[in-house]
């Protein structure tokens, strides 16, 4: 969804979109609860499958009154009412279930619904994007800073960030060939879309000691066989889910662009849940060592 355009002063846009906010707030019959006048946020609703994982690990999950649908982890996050996409949401969804905080990862969107939310009068949190274990404590102490828990994340974070180095430390000691890694975010229709540097698939290959195929953009783009075959990828590397934008082994390695590669040639397809993979959060030592041991079957 892109953003809406307005004609005329931007002001007049803005107050559309408070006055909206309000009329929302109105419509669903919502007020400052006691707890949120106390400065307690007891009606929390979280965005981002990391962020309700940190929520969970911190032990403040019975805050929770709803979540967005890539909290699948742990499972009880399943249980709470599901607002939508963290890129797709409605600011009506999120509103109806009158939460006193809102959490969300960077990227949430689109936009309108994003504006309209931080205008309703109850706090919207936005955590720093992750990508190496300093930046997990950070988030993991931002999500604690928000729900008034300082010191059980201060704690969390030590923990993590500790499994996190060891975990690398004890990769990066090896002296095996690194494999070149090709992750494909999808194949829908035959268009394989992958990752460039400066993203979360791109950490990860290389915290767990792979080297990113493909190192000519940044971010996640469609590419063409010509650039796959440069890449030579000797692993292909995917979310492990179902749907248009996945494909079985057989499909993935008869598609022309994959056919010739030395991925190809030796059927190496590695398949993770997509939350463990790029979710960077409390379990990412596990998703570093679970690679790690896939890259390298025989190590």
């Amino acid at each position: 969804m892109t953003r809406r355009s307005y004609r005329g002063d931007p002001g007049t846009a803005l107050a559309g979109q408070v006055l909206r906010a309000v009329l929302i707030l109105l419509a669903l019959g919502l007020a400052m609860s006691p707890a949120q006048a106390n400065g307690q946020a007891n009606r929390v609703v979280s965005l981002g499958g990391s962020v309700t994982e940190i929520v969970f690990a911190l032990g403040e999950e019975h805050r929770l009154v709803g979540r967005d649908t890539t909290s699948s982890f742990p499972a009880a996050a399943e249980d709470l009412p599901d607002v939508g996409y963290i890129r797709a949401l409605s600011p009506e969804g999120v509103l109806s279930i009158q939460p006193d905080l809102i959490l969300s990862e960077e990227g949430a969107g689109p936009p309108d619904a994003v504006d309209l939310l931080k205008s309703a009068q109850i706090p919207f949190v936005e955590m720093p994007q992750a990508r190496t274990a300093e930046q997990i404590a950070e988030k993991i102490n931002a999500v604690g800073a928000a729900l008034g828990v300082p010191q059980k994340a201060s704690a969390l974070a030590e923990r993590v960030l500790a499994e996190v180095q060891a975990t690398t430390d004890s990769i990066a000691a090896s002296d095996q060939p690194r494999p070149r890694v090709l992750f494909l975010l999808s194949t829908e229709g035959g268009r394989l879309m992958a990752s460039g540097a400066e993203t979360s698939a791109d950490a990860i290959i290389a915290l767990a000691g792979g080297d990113n195929a493909i190192d000519t953009f940044d971010g996640y783009k469609a590419v063409t066989a010509e650039a796959i075959a440069t890449a030579a990828p000797d692993v292909i590397l995917m979310m492990d889910r179902a749907g248009d934008h996945a494909s079985t082994d057989a499909e993935l390695f008869a598609m022309p662009a994959l056919r010739t590669t030395p991925a190809a040639q030796a059927g190496a397809v590695v398949r993770m849940n997509g939350l463990l993979l790029l979710g960077f959060g409390p379990r990412t030592a596990e998703a570093v060592r679970t690679l790690h041991d896939a890259l390298y079957p025989a190590g």
